[in-house]
């Protein structure tokens, strides 16, 4: 009762909490468009005086950059169009076909789903080498996928469970076959987990870092999470550019969770509501 007489006070609280976590991609922003000698001054400079695009002008310069910013981008559509690949059949299979030890099998992907990708590059680059996939988009693209893959298979189970069997079986008896029923009836059910799953692969794929740096030390086939780090030396951080880098990567992600906002929150909860 007291909080639907104080809704002021909700708003308040979530504000101050929504300020709280945005407090360093503003800093970000705030440092790309600040001189050099502003950057650590003290104490700190919160509002940039006046603005300046010298950061950029000297991230822009960056050898390497524009390759980093298109190696990112097809390793991170790469790991949509697997992961969305695999997942479908995997999940059909797992919710659907009576298969011996699917039930281990969905444990074994959420034990996955736990691991830090750190855990992981060590088998992942010996069984990469020896396909002769390290130093390749496609070995990042695979690499990435197993972090996804789990994920996707645990989001999209509940939506194939949620569907009636009968409708599949009313599309076998008129003749869709299993592809059928796959193409024309599984799938629209499945659309917002799909576009779910298609936004969530994209991000990671666009800022995973472990992976980059441990299967890859070819500079032409590294991601731009990898170039970052190259503005840290041992004699000192190059903040402004630095700061000006991340936040040109940072607008992919924002314009990627705004466009597909709806559909990432309704396909993370659909089917988790039994009707």
């Amino acid at each position: 009762m007291t909080g639907t007489k104080r809704p002021w006070l909700l708003t308040l609280v979530a504000g101050v909490i929504t300020a709280f976590f945005l407090l360093p991609l503003y800093w970000m922003i705030a440092t790309s468009l600040k001189k050099p000698d502003q950057v650590l001054t003290s104490p700190p400079q919160w509002i940039p005086s006046p603005p300046t695009g010298e950061s950029y002008t000297r991230a822009l310069d960056k050898p390497m950059l524009g390759q980093a910013l298109l190696n990112s981008v097809a390793i991170s559509l790469g790991v949509v169009v697997l992961t969305l690949l695999f997942a479908v059949p995997l999940t059909y299979a797992i919710a659907r076909i009576g298969m011996r030890g699917s039930g281990a099998m969905v444990l074994s992907l959420l034990v996955a789903q736990l691991l830090p990708s750190i855990v992981l590059a060590a088998p992942l680059f010996i069984v990469l080498r020896q396909v002769e996939l390290t130093n390749t988009l496609i070995g990042l693209i695979i690499a990435d996928t197993t972090l996804t893959l789990p994920f996707a298979v645990i989001v999209l189970r509940p939506l194939v469970r949620a569907m009636p069997v009968e409708v599949e079986e009313a599309g076998l008896v008129d003749g869709c076959g299993l592809p059928g029923v796959l193409w024309r009836i599984v799938l629209p059910v499945m659309r917002p987990g799909l576009i779910a799953v298609g936004g969530f692969s994209f991000l990671l794929g666009w800022g995973e870092f472990v992976f980059g740096i441990t299967l890859n030390s070819d500079p032409k086939v590294q991601p731009v999470t990898v170039l970052l780090n190259t503005f840290v030396g041992q004699t000192g951080t190059d903040w402004g550019p630095l700061m000006a880098v991340a936040t040109l990567v940072s607008i992919p992600v924002v314009c990627v969770f705004a466009m597909l906002q709806r559909f990432i929150v309704g396909g993370l909860t659909a089917g988790s509501v039994k009707s």
